[in-house]
């Protein structure tokens, strides 16, 4: 007579094993209909799952993000029966879950084209309106690898055969097709209602380009056709909002072939770059800081000690000399770090210290993973180590936490999350430290009464860390900042310091980054306020402009003393129509456009006109620049148009 009892801590009892779906229709025929999956024990199972002995459950709905997953793994097996009912000799292979949607492999002797999707699609909405049964089955290795082969399925053959011998192999089958997974999946096919398919793009099998070319299918499912509608809208936007379009339209940066992955930063793109990073260099001095630099190129014998060679070194670019030594150029700073660090005779009293670097960064990334500013090769990171007691880890890290929420608040971006992961499986340390390090991370975010989410099992296998994620204007979510613990490098490279006791003891050093990747930063900026950057970001935060070759002196006198007061401003002298100027420099989205006329000129005035179009009218010239330095001071909380 099992037990179940539900996350409420209700129980209810049984007279028999029952399933997941028996449980949930006792509870109310609602949740038998919205069932999707369960959760027994913790662990992911079928609605058809049998429960023979007392266990805790979880009944999965599509309101839950388990339920999310379930649904998207099951709409693209939906997608692999469309795609074999329309085109009877495509073979399938893989279809993982993947963000915001699911992808499916398929050998075809051509590639698909638009109207096929289109096709497939259509047929993938006939299958879901049959409300087809999904049931598994087990089959031992042998016999399901000939169930495949029966069927040409040879990819799936050859998946099936790199299995364990000893391990039965599960299948999913659903109106006379079926396929290979370890679900679980949705109860029927009339579950999945709410999808759409994206792309078709190539990829190798297995990713070895020595192996055949894939057709591989991308799509998305949701919970209901209103997220998907969200979705979608947020896809838009996000297509506007590409900062890929800002760099050539606000003559920010530019990529070239000769340089994959490399940014090429114009005048205002270096500007807005600088202007980030002595932001955050001002940030790094009120903190007690100190700011290094190390090389970009150091030999591979440092990165072994520190293992990143055995990690890492594919993704590195490296160069031999005439001597036969091999170089690493740096994909990371923090192995150089510890050498300023080592340096020095350090006592308990010297700690901690915070050593900050924008450390240039050079990583071998495939090319088919870049993207813009959001992955490219050579970036720099506003890196920074902290070297601290292991009674500082807590105090350090509360610090920490409230300099990277003044500094998102700053760029503009309220709605952060804020992740704890724990140690790994695989790790390295003794467990007393684990549970002192970790304690110390959790007593920090209590400390602020802060909301945060546990990731178990996630953490570094030097140590426990916090991650923290940005959500965007258009609901996109960015991982950002992070603060990791690390008890594993600054052994191997033989930090120390002198203890009270007299004796050397070993530092914990804190790995910690507020933006990460400039660059890629940049990109989520520019997307984030749609090319419509804060006053204080702005490359070009003034334009000031004439009507007539009259006020041409004047102009060049109001952008002068603009520019003397630290501000950043331009003029435009030519002979056109000002409308047109207007224009023109309302698309580049600077956000001050002075137009003088003979009026102005003569009373030492300007008239105010927004980016956003808002004339506010003529006022002393004295009055804007008051204005413009309380808006920029405070990081736009005051505008001027306020």
């Amino acid at each position: 007579m099992p037990v179940v009892t539900l996350p409420d801590g209700s129980k209810r009892e049984f007279d028999q094993a029952v399933t997941v779906a028996d449980v949930a229709a006792d509870i109310g025929p609602g949740l038998a209909k919205a069932a999707l999956a369960g959760k027994v024990n913790g662990q992911m199972v079928d609605t058809s799952f049998t429960i023979e002995d007392d266990a805790d459950l979880a009944i999965v709905t599509n309101r839950d993000d388990d339920g999310l997953e379930v649904i998207r793994h099951s709409t693209a097996h939906l997608l692999a029966m469309a795609v074999k009912e329309l085109f009877p000799t495509a073979q399938v292979t893989i279809g993982p879950v993947i963000e915001d949607g699911f992808y499916y492999d398929f050998s075809y002797e051509r590639p698909f084209t638009p109207e096929d999707l289109e096709a497939i699609e259509k047929k993938m909405a006939e299958l879901s309106k049959a409300d087809l049964q999904v049931q598994r089955k087990v089959l031992e290795r042998d016999e399901a690898v000939q169930f495949f082969r029966d069927q040409g399925e040879e990819y799936k053959a050859e998946i099936i055969e790199s299995i364990p011998g000893d391990e039965d192999i599960g299948l999913y089958e659903q109106g006379g097709w079926a396929d290979l997974c370890r679900g679980p999946h949705v109860p029927s096919t009339g579950h999945l209602k709410a999808f759409k398919l994206m792309k078709v793009a190539g990829a190798y099998w297995r990713g070895d380009s020595n192996n055949e070319m894939l057709q591989r299918v991308y799509g998305t499912a949701w919970s209901d056709k209103k997220a998907l509608k969200a979705y979608l809208h947020r896809l838009e936007e996000a297509e506007k909002r590409d900062h890929r379009k800002f760099g050539k339209t606000l003559d920010l940066f530019h990529f070239q072939e000769e340089a994959p992955g490399m940014v090429f930063w114009h005048p205002n793109g270096w500007t807005l770059n600088r202007t980030v990073r002595e932001y955050i260099r001002e940030r790094l001095r009120e903190n007690d800081y100190k700011e290094i630099n190390t090389p970009q190129v150091v030999d591979r014998t440092l990165w072994e000690k520190s293992g990143h060679w055995d990690k890492y070194r594919e993704n590195m670019f490296t160069v031999g000399d005439e001597e036969n030594r091999v170089y690493a150029v740096k994909p990371m700073n923090c192995p150089c770090h510890v050498q300023v660090y080592n340096r020095t005779l350090h006592s308990y009293r010297d700690l901690p210290l915070r050593l900050a670097e924008f450390g240039s960064c050079h990583r071998n990334e495939a090319s088919g993973t870049l993207h813009g500013l959001m992955r490219v090769r050579g970036f720099v990171q506003d890196d920074a180590h902290i070297f601290c007691t292991e009674d500082q880890i807590q105090s350090e890290v509360s610090n920490f936490i409230d300099m990277v929420f003044s500094v998102y608040e700053d760029f503009g971006f309220t709605d952060v999350m804020t992740k704890l992961s724990t140690r790994p499986e695989k790790r390295v340390g003794d467990e007393a430290l684990w549970d002192k390090a970790e304690q110390g991370l959790k007593n920090a975010l209590e400390a602020k009464g802060m909301e945060w989410e546990l990731n178990e099992g996630d953490g570094a296998f030097y140590g426990p860390k916090i991650d923290f994620d940005l959500r965007d204007s258009i609901g996109r979510v960015w991982q950002l900042g992070t603060v990791q613990l690390d008890f594993s490098m600054p052994e191997r490279l033989e930090a120390t310091y002198i203890g009270e006791d007299g004796n050397k003891h070993t530092p914990v050093m804190l790995h910690r980054a507020i933006l990460g990747s400039i660059e890629r930063f940049i990109g989520i900026l520019l997307e984030h306020h749609a090319g419509s950057l804060p006053t204080w970001l702005a490359p070009e935060q003034v334009m000031v402009m004439n009507i007539t070759d009259n006020q041409a002196d004047y102009v060049r006198s109001v952008r002068d003393s603009l520019i003397k007061q630290g501000f950043r401003a331009e003029m435009d002298l030519r002979n056109e129509k000002i409308g047109f100027k207007i224009r023109e420099h309302t698309m580049k989205r600077i956000p001050y456009l002075l137009v003088v006329g003979d009026r102005e000129a003569e009373n030492n005035a300007v008239a105010v006109r927004t980016r956003a179009g808002k004339d506010l009218g003529s006022m002393p010239l004295e009055q804007f620049i008051e204005g413009l330095a309380t808006e920029v001071a405070s990081r736009g909380r005051t505008i001027l148009e306020d």
